[in-house]
Parts: C-alpha cells; structure tokens; sequence
C-alpha cells in the first residue's frame, strides 16, 4: 500500500490507488476520503458503501455533532468512537441518532489528511454490523497511511518550477530511484530497497542521465533538488 501511493502518477490515480485496495487492510464495509478546497469546503468526496444521500445527510446534520471529527480536527491524529466517547455512549450521540443508526454503522474511525499546518481532508471507515470495534492497532495503521497519503498528496499539488519541468521527463519509478541516490544509498542499498536487482538500478540510472543530460549523481541531484 505504501508503495503504491508513494508511486502514484496523479492526485486521482492516488485517491483510486487508495480507495481500492484499503478495505482489505482495516476490515470494514465502508470507505471514503473527502478531501477540501481552499475554502475549507467539500472539494471532492470518493466513498464505497455508503449512498449519496447519506454523505449529504452528514455534511447537512452530522458533521457538525461528529465527536470523532472534532478530535481529529483539534488534534490532527486519528481517532474512532470509543476513543473520543465515554463507555456506551456512541448509541446516544447526536452523530449516531441523526446518521449512523439508519445505516447500521456500528463503529467509526477517522483519520487526518494534513498541508501546510492544516487539515485538508479525511479517510473515513464504517464497519457495519456485529464487528469488533476499531482499537490501538487500527489507529496506528490509519495514522501511517494518512502520513503517506499527505506527503504524496503535497508532492503531486507541489508548484511546477523548472526544475518539477525537468522531472516531468522520469518516470514514477525513476523519481524513486532519484530520491534514494538524493539520500546518499548505493546501488546495492537502492536495489534492496526497491526489490530490484543492482544491474537494474544501473540500467536506470544510465537511462536518467541521459533524460537529465547530466553525467553524474551530484549532478543530477543538483538538477532536481526542488522536485525530489
């Protein structure tokens, strides 16, 4: 999962990327990631399981008494219901009475897509039904992929100075191998970092040089420090 958000060519194909595969990892029926504007507005919402009359139920009635929103807004960590409410009292929310009792959402956890100081989206996940409740583990696991997302996320909304033009010409992969020779690892360290051989890592970098016109690693670093 990391891999693949750390490679993801676009915003969208980062919000896809996610949204197809994090089910499978946090055990629940329904999923999103809303994401705001400038404005602090809802820019764009990517939700499975969940109809669209219940997201708009939610901006208009449940978000404004969501206690697991709120915690995460004030202290831009992950949190679930039984984290933020005292023990039995998530049937009696407001959140709970006004949303999540007609949809059967049992548990509910919610973690923070932060930039430049601030909230600028959310995952959010429902399990549904008789399930076990979110606990320690989830939230670290959430915390994790949230700090990933963010900083693939300011990656891809980075301006494009001259030096994001040049980068333009590597591939996903390439980036990474750039970033790494960025950090100081050898071929043998790259290799084993990205699971390929150090012949290919080679091939590679022969290859970037040539994209870069550039004929060293300093060199190269030098040319895309702004971007990498």
């Amino acid at each position: 999962m990391f891999q693949a958000i750390a490679t993801a060519p676009t915003e969208q194909a980062l919000r896809f990327t996610v949204m197809d595969n994090i089910s499978e990892y946090f055990g629940v029926q329904r999923w999103g990631i809303y994401l705001l504007d400038e404005k602090n507005d809802l820019a764009s919402v990517d939700a499975r399981g969940v109809s669209d009359t219940f997201i708009e139920r939610y901006q208009r009635f449940g978000k404004a008494v969501d206690p697991v929103l709120n915690y995460v807004l004030e202290n831009h960590a992950p949190a679930h219901e039984e984290l933020v409410l005292p023990k039995g009292a998530w049937k009696q929310s407001e959140l709970y009475q006004q949303c999540c009792s007609t949809h059967n959402h049992e548990h509910i956890m919610t973690g923070p897509l932060v930039g430049q100081g601030q909230l600028i989206g959310t995952i959010n996940f429902a399990r549904v039904g008789h399930v076990s409740a979110f606990n320690q583990s989830d939230l670290a696991s959430l915390g994790a992929v949230c700090t990933h997302f963010s900083t693939r996320l300011a990656e891809l909304r980075k301006p494009c100075r001259t030096s994001c033009q040049v980068s333009n010409r590597l591939t996903p992969r390439e980036i990474q191998i750039a970033n790494l020779v960025a950090k100081g690892l050898t071929n043998a360290e790259i290799g084993a970092e990205l699971w390929i051989t150090q012949n290919s890592v080679k091939q590679a970098l022969k290859r970037m040089f040539r994209k870069l016109e550039v004929s060293a690693r300093t060199e190269m670093v030098a040319k895309l420090k702004d971007a990498i």
